[in-house]
């Protein structure tokens, strides 16, 4: 099992606000993934929309529908549940974001890489 790795601050990522995002290596290909904060949790994502695998933020880590409510898909509008990464609506309802482990600690926000998805070397 690979070590954690730190995000970020736990204040970078506010309730219903703007994610962080954290370069990865997702199935042997450079991306991205992204936290947000939902409920007072962090949940991070593969920043890859289930429909087309482009990423979903509208700028820069913005992933939130104005409501706050939802993450949303920058591109085909799609919506999902920002704690399971499951989509409730658009091209590819019943499809879910790849999650990616998460823990805070001490305030601060960690990724557990897995097989799948690593750190860049």
């Amino acid at each position: 099992m690979m070590e954690e790795v730190l995000i970020c601050d736990s204040a970078a990522v506010e309730e219903g606000g703007k994610g962080v995002r954290f370069p990865v290596v997702a199935f042997g290909d450079a991306a991205t993934g992204f936290v947000v904060r939902y409920d007072g949790q962090p949940y991070a994502y593969l920043n890859r929309c289930a429909h087309v695998p482009i990423e979903l933020d509208w700028f820069q880590g913005e992933f939130f529908e104005s409501s706050g409510l939802y993450l949303m898909c920058s591109t085909h509008g799609a919506i999902y549940q920002p704690d399971s990464g499951r989509c409730m609506g658009g091209p590819c309802t019943g499809g879910r974001l790849r999650p990616i482990p998460v823990r805070e600690v001490d305030n601060k926000i960690y990724w557990q890489p897995d097989e799948h998805i690593r750190p860049p070397a």
